[in-house]
């Protein structure tokens, strides 16, 4: 698709466009990887986007109609689970059967099965794939410090951008009523959502670009969304983040173990399901894995990680739409015993990878899986962790990062009637702010618009979409009933 892939390339090029003329009239040759010089007679992104209205009018994303030919819920979620761990398959089952919020965050293909046959732009951006409201939260950057952005990128892909506000705009809907708010506060915080995404594009969009990569800090995210209701939860998750650490969490986790040598370290204590000591010969192949992760960490890096000493491997289960995935724990200790965990988990395709080509998109196959994850992160996010990386475990792909540094998130679902609207409006800037990074801002706040009509039309999906989840939800609770399907419910 000529639209997508011109943004895809990020260089906003024609070839064969007559070079650019320095400041001397000195014709210089273009450089790929830079923007040509825009012509008098070419048409700018904004116009781009506008003109794009009459082909997809906004109004058309309101659109939302189940095919003869979509999945059954409950083979859908069996045939995701197909590839995991089998006897972690019921503990993820049981995980997506405690709501319909639940089962959207197990269910990012299924979702990408009809977004992919509703009205499509053919704007492309690096998506998160996963962009529903509990994929946000609170981070630690390389100093220490709190940030806030999009957390969790296993389904990333370069793919069209309005799939990630319509899983973030049906994801509010369903938390809501999960929360007991009334059908207009979930409309509202979907219309919120779509609408802080929309007027951020638009802000981004006439700035420098350079202004434009790093607008709207953290410090800055209340006031501009108008989310003051939500001060408080904010705080609360903070204060809670900063305690969310290596060193507190191997303090819970392993205990002290004297060394044949008379050294002591430390090693994980057995808590089943969620955390689990592996056999050596596992342990070891983790572990000597992490000399590859190594060499995808930029140089600086290599000092800190090198005063740093293994001590042990376990097995740890993951959040809902991971369970099943292979997950390790890493404990590190520097000289004085201080530890650092890094987490070693499984990066499969991505579930969106099946439905791209159904809208328009490529979908090359990634040479690393955990490296499509690592660095669809830092091309999304304005601080990544700086220990992000990747490997092969037993010729698996894997991704590494921190654990527990410092990380907190905002449950939707535990948000007030008033709060949940402020709560969409600071996720849809923040993932304006994302695209943004990848695709011209222009080009998409051209297409937004500066009325309401897309806010309107993503809600009304939004609804419509979450009595689907509903519906897809109970045929799966049905089905565990039934015995048909297994599950380990509370774990």
């Amino acid at each position: 698709m000529g639209m997508a892939q011109r943004v895809e390339g990020g260089r906003g090029t024609v070839p064969g466009q007559r070079g650019q003329r320095g400041r001397a009239g000195v014709r210089l040759p273009e450089v790929p990887g830079f923007a040509a010089w825009p012509t008098a007679a070419q048409e700018s992104p904004k116009g781009e986007g506008k003109a794009l209205r009459g082909r997809v009018p906004r109004s058309e994303h309101a659109r939302f109609e189940v095919g003869a030919g979509r999945p059954d819920a409950v083979a859908a979620v069996e045939e995701s689970n197909r590839s995991r761990l089998p006897e972690l398959a019921p503990i993820r089952v049981g995980r997506m059967t405690a709501s319909p919020f639940a089962f959207l965050r197990g269910s990012a293909g299924l979702m990408a099965y009809d977004l992919a046959r509703a009205p499509l732009t053919g704007i492309g951006a690096q998506i998160c794939g996963d962009a529903h409201a509990a994929n946000f939260g609170l981070y630690a950057d390389a100093r220490g410090g709190l940030v806030i952005d999009l957390n969790d990128f296993d389904e990333t892909a370069h793919g069209p951008w309005e799939w990630d506000l319509k899983r973030l705009a049906t994801s509010l809907v369903l938390a809501g009523r999960e929360a007991g708010a009334s059908e207009d506060v979930c409309a509202e915080a979907a219309l919120d959502a779509a609408g802080a995404y929309r007027r951020t594009m638009r802000l981004l969009a006439k700035l420098p670009a350079l202004d434009a990569w790093n607008a709207i800090a953290d410090e800055e995210l209340v006031s501009h969304t108008d989310a003051r209701d939500l001060l408080g939860t904010l705080e609360r998750v903070s204060e809670k983040a900063r305690q969310n650490t290596s060193a507190r969490f191997a303090a819970k986790a392993t205990e002290p173990v004297e060394g044949d040598d008379g050294s002591v370290g430390r090693r994980f204590v057995d808590a089943p399901p969620v955390l689990r000591r592996v056999p050596d010969a596992e342990a070891a192949a983790v572990a000597s894995s992490l000399e590859g992760y190594l060499g995808t960490l930029a140089e600086d890096r290599l000092p800190l990680i090198g005063r740093y000493a293994i001590q042990d491997v376990a097995f740890r289960v993951v959040g809902t739409g991971s369970v099943g995935l292979r997950s390790y724990v890493v404990l590190l200790l520097d000289h004085r015993g201080e530890p650092l965990v890094l987490q070693v988990k499984e990066a499969r395709p991505s579930a969106l990878l099946p439905h791209l080509p159904e809208a328009g998109f490529e979908a090359p196959a990634a040479t690393h899986e955990g490296q499509r994850v690592v660095l669809g992160q830092k091309r999304m996010q304005v601080v990544s962790d700086f220990l992000l990386g990747w490997t092969r475990v037993d010729g698996l792909p894997f991704q590494v990062r921190q654990f527990r540094n410092r990380k907190g998130s905002v449950d939707p679902v535990s948000l007030t009637a008033d709060q949940i609207d402020d709560y969409g409006r600071m996720t849809g800037a923040l993932l304006a702010r994302a695209h943004a990074h990848s695709a011209d801002p222009r080009l998409i706040a051209g297409y937004c618009g500066k009325g309401d009509v897309l806010d309107t039309a993503i809600s009304r999906f939004a609804t419509a979409y979450a009595d689907r989840t509903e519906a897809d939800h109970a045929l799966l609770v049905r089905a565990v009933k039934e015995g048909r399907v297994a599950a380990e419910v509370g774990v």
